[in-house]
């Protein structure tokens, strides 16, 4: 039996349809879902570290959980921009989409191009996948990213501050918000960017406006970033 074979017997063993049914309450596609929560699949991935032959055979599975886990075991430095845009294309679930862009394309050379690019996308989860992409480059990315590419990635959330789709929406205003807790003047500049789109006649770009300024602005947030600088 080899490691694929052996870590998906495993993941079907653990298989538990209620999870599956509360999963899908919070918007997460139960198609060919196990119902695995993510602490058990990041214990089981702490044996299969930067495997890219294991992750790519674990992607192939379609398994919802195996899918996750291929973005924790495989190696960042093997992943080729054919994959990403294979992988990316494939995206059916909201955490599925955040988990591989998170654990995985952040770590990439890539991560910055593919957010800007896949923010262009009409596909609704590879849409999600720039823009959560964006704050995951920003905040944890390996790349420092310089003034212009900030100023894009900025102009990018305003631009689709009124696509309505839901897993679009949410991402567009988590990528607001993160990026604008990381940093003092990354949040002059998206409470500046949030305030233009507050003046959208479009009542998605109301709300992404309306929840990203009451965050950004609060008291937790403004304490937390001027104590980094102290």
């Amino acid at each position: 039996m080899t490691a694929s074979e052996s870590i998906i017997a495993e993941l079907k063993s653990l298989a538990n349809p209620s999870n599956v049914a509360g999963m899908a309450r919070f918007g997460i596609n139960p198609a060919n879902t196990l119902g695995i929560s993510m602490p058990v699949l990041r214990s089981i991935a702490k044996s299969y570290r930067k495997d890219h032959t294991l992750a790519i055979e674990l992607w192939l599975s379609g398994i919802h959980e195996a899918r996750i886990l291929a973005s924790l075991v495989d190696d960042p430095k093997q992943v080729t921009l054919d994959q990403m845009e294979a992988w990316t294309a494939e995206f059916d679930s909201w955490d599925v989409c955040d988990q591989v862009c998170s654990n995985l394309w952040e770590k990439t050379p890539y991560s910055y191009d593919k957010a800007i690019e896949w923010s262009h996308r009409d596909q609704e989860f590879v849409k999600r996948a720039g823009f959560v992409l964006m704050a995951r480059s920003v905040v944890g990315g390996k790349i420092a990213l310089d003034a212009g590419q900030l100023h894009i990635i900025f102009s990018e959330i305003e631009r689709e501050a009124s696509d309505k789709r839901n897993f679009v929406k949410k991402a567009v205003n988590w990528a607001l918000r993160q990026i604008g807790k990381s940093s003092l003047e990354l949040n002059r500049q998206a409470i500046a960017t949030a305030e233009k789109i507050a003046l959208y006649d479009n009542a998605t770009a109301h709300w992404i406006a309306a929840d990203a300024l009451r965050e950004l602005k609060s008291d937790l947030v403004q304490k937390r970033l001027l104590a980094r600088i102290k």
